[in-house]
């Protein structure tokens, strides 16, 4: 018997592919990567690499809470660039999102994401943490 629970909320986008918003296992969620997408239109928000940041974590945030926590929960942030320069600018959004002590992370340069967009942004948290 798993137990395992697939979290889906209309407050951030439908998957666009093979995959769950977010699955958990336990006390443990591990929540797909979000890009910057409005839930409603399924389109890219407009605007700058922080209004795009901000969506990201905003559907995280989203998925979050239906799986019954917070992102203060998270323990580990995996964020895809298109643009190593915006590193600074993801620092700075995440920290609008985070208070310390800060989840683990890694940010990497890649050449290009889903739908055409510039970060995409997965979580995995630990509800008892």
């Amino acid at each position: 018997m798993s137990n395992k629970q697939i979290i889906h909320t209309e407050h951030a986008p439908a998957a666009i592919g093979t995959y769950s918003q977010a699955v958990k296992v336990g006390t443990t969620v591990y929540i797909s990567g979000q890009i910057p997408f409005d839930p409603v239109t399924m389109q890219e928000v407009e605007g700058d690499f922080k209004a795009k940041a901000r969506q990201c974590f905003e559907n995280l945030k989203a998925i979050a809470e239906a799986a019954g926590g917070s992102l203060q929960d998270a323990v580990k942030i995996n964020i895809s660039m298109t643009d190593l320069s915006n590193f600074p600018l993801v620092n700075e959004t995440m920290a609008e999102y985070f208070d310390e002590p800060y989840p683990a992370r890694a940010a990497v340069g890649v050449k290009e994401l889903p739908k055409g967009v510039p970060v995409e942004i997965e979580a995995i948290l630990s509800l008892n943490a």
